[in-house]
Formats: structure tokens, C-alpha cells, sequence
């Protein structure tokens, strides 16, 4: 919320509660302040577009008007009085909600030394049709959007936030884009196309895998975070999965999902959708291992030292792909349930699984099965942590779209205290270290890093029978 938007609602609530309760507010007071709110709230729609959001606020700034003139000729009828209030205070409540509840959301500016630049790539896969449609002509898109050290200098302006801004469907993942009509003006803390700092050695790689339905976008202030600290990272978008999607045509593309008639419990289902989004991993791969597409980005990066990191079902993808690709050299998952063979698979690199807090978030019995036995086949050992506090979502950005006060309310019954923002940022500690300390490349030392309030866990031995 701005300056200006915090003022003009702040000076109309004032008046609002105040005319409602007493009656000294004369009507010059009240014509006054609703002349200067809407003057107010002409400016801000002039300079930022309208947006629904206004809508309770000018019909608040109208009631005043309206009380204004009345008061000029007070009504006989105490009846006609004590509606009047009782509007007015209906009106003031309407007019915090789209404010208080559904602010502008601010993502916690990144911690690193360098400055963040993005770009967003999109490609068809030529060898890979679409199953998601019936059009045998489409083929497979791979979107990612890159975050890594960025030149100092300029001001370009920041990337969008989510993709399809002004032609979103109904929802996205469990929200109703309503919500979302001022998301672009969310601040990212990166430059869109800024040209990439230049380093004597190249900087280590992060593929990132989202969790199911939900849009690379929802985890700016990790990725933004972490591309801060020296990393490429580049989120991967799923077509047809993701809840809203711009293939490289400027189509837009929203989940289809085609759960199986003999499948209940779409086990069957997860696990072929894994498939599908280990493939996409390994087309990234393929790119960053040519280089095409990638245009200056592709001189930065360190093809030795590449990692797969994922969120929910994208922790899932994660572990997949490093299962079946050795171009991968660690693998995160972050609070993600496995399916298909990373239930059955050895995992030949070193491994952390960072997850919630689990009274919070309630982790099935099917995740903590499936953690055990990938803990038990770990050829080069790794880590698990658990963060109190914490729940499922408070790795993404999901926390920031409501307001404090919403914030807390939400946390009260669901979980999350700890905040989306302390979240990342612990959470990038221990993946910064657990890295460097897998690529063996600089000092890592995870047990330093996890020596903080709320985490318990530690190292996971390797596989019997193999060295470390």
C-alpha cells in the first residue's frame, strides 16, 4: 500500500467512525474530506490504473458526501439516524478488506552481496510432443526464468511477477486472480535483462521445480535470495500443470488434468506427472549444457557444479532427475512427498530434505515413509532439517499476498508463524552450505549453519557399504 493510498483511507475511516458515533462532525468538515479523499483517489487511479480494490473506498468517500448534504437537513426519525451510523460502519469495514486483507504483497529484499538480474526464456522442444493435448502438432515447452548476479548500474524495470497479468484464469493454484490484479507492482528486488556480472569463475547452477499447480513466480523471494548469494537459478515452469503458463507462441496455457478412472488416490497419476517434470529438468540440462537459447547467461555458468532443487511435488522432480541424470551433482527437496521410483531408487549424490514444521503442516504418513526410505539409500549421505513454525508454505510467497494483521490471523490456524521471509532466509543458509559443501568448492558446513533457533535434524549417513 502507498503513502498516499495508506493516507486517504486512514483520513475516510477516521471520518467515517467518527460521524458515525458523533454527530459534532458538521457537514463543511465532512464535504471537505470527501472532496480531498476523492481528489485523493482520483490522483492514485490516474497514476496506477484503477482496480476493484477502490471500489468500497469511493463508495465510503460518497457516503460522506452523501452525510455531508443530510446533515444539512437532519432526518426526524432516530430510526433513519442509527442506519445511517450502522451504514457508515458497514462501509469502513468494506473498505479495509481489499486493503488490509489483499495489499500489494512486499518480498523481503535479497541478503546476498550482488545485485539480482531475470530473464525469462521460453522453448519448444522440437522432440517432444505435448500429451496434455489433443493437437498432435504441439510440442513440449520448457519455460524458465533465470535469476543470477547481476552488473551493477541502471534502473530497468523489475520482471513480471506471474505470467498472463490482465488474462488470468478464474484462479491460480487455489486463488482467485481476483486477488491478484495489482501483482504487477509487486517488487521482484531483481532488473529485468540486466547483463550478467562477470566473475573469474563461473557461477554454480540451480534448477528449481516448483510445487504442483503452483507458478514459479509464488517463489521470487527465495530464488531473488539466492541468486543474491552467487547462484544462476532457473525456475522451471510446467505447462499444463502450472495453473497459468505463457508458452513461447504467447499462448496461454492453464492445467489440464487427467486423473485415471482406476486410480483413486492418483498414485498412478503423480508419479506419471513426475515423469513428465524430470523430463523437463533434463531438457534445462540440455540447454544450459549447449548453451542455446541462453544468449550472454550462457558464458556464466559452471556445467560442473549444477543442482536440482524443489519445492512440494517439485522436491519430488528434483530427486527424480538426479536420480537418472548424472549432469546433476546434488539435489533439495523442500517439504515434498515422493512418488514413482524415487520410492524405489538409489540417489547417488548428496541430498538435503529442509521440511516444516511437521505438527504444523501435518505431513502424511506417505511422506514420512517415503523420507525414511530415501534417507536409507543415499550413496553419498546428506541431511534433514526441520524448521519450527514452518508450515507448507511458508518456503513460497504465499504468506506475503495478505496483509499483517491477515498474516497472523491466517498462522493462528494454520501454521506459519515463523513467517514466509525468515523461512527463505533460513532455509537459503542451509542450502547455500549444504551446496558448497557438496560441490566441495568453498567451506560448508551445514551443522554451522543449522545452529540456529527452531532447527532440529542432522546428517543422514550414506548407504551401507559406500564410502562418502
Amino acid at each position: 500500500m502507498s503513502y498516499l493510498e495508506l493516507a486517504i483511507l486512514a483520513i475516510a475511516l477516521g471520518a467515517a467512525l467518527l460521524a458515525a458515533v458523533s454527530p459534532r462532525l458538521g457537514p463543511r468538515s465532512l464535504a471537505t474530506i470527501a472532496g480531498l479523499s476523492a481528489l485523493g483517489l482520483a490522483a492514485q487511479a490516474w497514476r496506477l490504473g484503477p482496480c476493484w480494490q477502490y471500489l468500497p473506498l469511493c463508495m465510503l468517500v460518497l457516503a460522506l458526501a452523501a452525510l455531508a448534504w443530510l446533515r444539512r437537513r437532519p432526518p426526524r426519525h432516530r430510526v433513519l439516524v442509527w442506519a445511517g451510523r450502522g451504514g457508515l460502519v458497514a462501509l469502513a469495514a468494506a473498505a479495509v478488506v481489499p486493503w488490509g486483507l489483499l495489499p500489494v504483497p512486499e518480498l523481503p529484499p535479497p541478503r546476498g552481496p550482488y545485485a539480482v538480474g531475470s530473464q525469462v526464456f521460453r522453448w519448444a522442444d522440437p522432440r517432444r510432443d505435448e500429451a496434455a493435448t489433443d493437437d498432435p502438432n504441439d510440442r513440449r515447452n520448457l519455460i524458465v526464468q533465470a535469476w543470477y548476479p547481476a552488473a551493477a548500474g541502471g534502473a530497468p524495470p523489475p520482471p513480471p511477477y506471474l505470467d498472463g497479468l490482465g488474462r488470468l484464469p478464474s484462479r491460480v493454484s487455489f486463488i482467485p486472480s481476483l486477488a491478484m490484479e495489482r501483482f504487477g507492482r509487486i517488487d521482484t528486488h531483481a532488473r529485468r535483462q540486466a547483463p550478467p556480472l562477470a566473475s573469474a569463475r563461473p557461477w554454480p547452477v540451480v534448477l528449481f521445480s516448483p510445487g504442483y499447480g503452483a507458478s514459479r513466480g509464488f517463489y521470487s523471494g527465495l530464488l531473488a535470495d539466492l541468486a543474491s548469494r552467487g547462484f544462476v537459478v532457473l525456475a522451471v515452469d510446467h505447462p499444463y500443470e502450472a495453473s497459468v503458463t505463457e508458452l513461447a507462441d504467447g499462448r496461454l496455457a492453464t492445467q489440464v488434468e487427467r486423473f485415471l478412472p482406476d486410480d483413486p488416490g492418483q498414485l498412478r497419476y503423480m508419479s506419471m506427472q513426475l515423469e513428465v517434470r524430470a523430463d523437463d529438468l533434463r531438457g534445462v540440462l540440455d540447454r544450459v549444457e549447449s548453451g542455446a537459447g541462453l544468449g550472454a547467461l550462457s558464458a556464466c555458468l559452471d556445467r560442473d557444479r549444477i543442482a536440482a532443487i524443489g519445492h512440494s511435488f517439485g522436491g519430488a522432480a528434483a530427486v527424480a532427475a538426479a536420480m537418472s541424470d548424472p549432469r546433476l551433482r546434488a539435489a533439495a527437496n523442500l517439504d515434498g512427498t515422493l512418488y514413482g521410483r524415487t520410492l524405489r531408487d538409489r540417489l547417488e549424490v548428496p541430498f538435503l530434505l529442509l521440511e516444516s514444521d511437521r505438527r504444523e503442516t501435518g505431513h502424511s504418513e506417505r511422506y514420512l515413509r517415503g523420507a525414511l526410505a530415501l534417507a536409507q539409500r543415499l550413496r553419498a549421505g546428506g541431511y534433514r532439517y526441520q524448521i519450527a513454525a514452518a508450515n507448507h508454505y511458508s518456503f513460497t510467497d504465499v504468506p506475503q499476498f495478505l496483509a499483517p494483521p491477515a498474516r497472523w490471523l491466517a498462522a493462528e490456524f494454520i501454521g506459519g508463524s515463523r513467517g514466509a521471509a525468515a523461512t527463505q532466509a533460513l532455509s537459503n543458509d542451509l542450502l547455500v552450505a549444504f551446496l558448497h559443501g557438496a560441490w566441495r568448492d568453498a567451506p560448508g558446513d551445514v551443522a554451522a549453519a543449522a545452529r540456529r533457533a527452531g532447527l532440529s535434524g542432522g546428517a543422514l549417513p550414506p548407504m551401507a557399504g559406500t564410502a562418502e
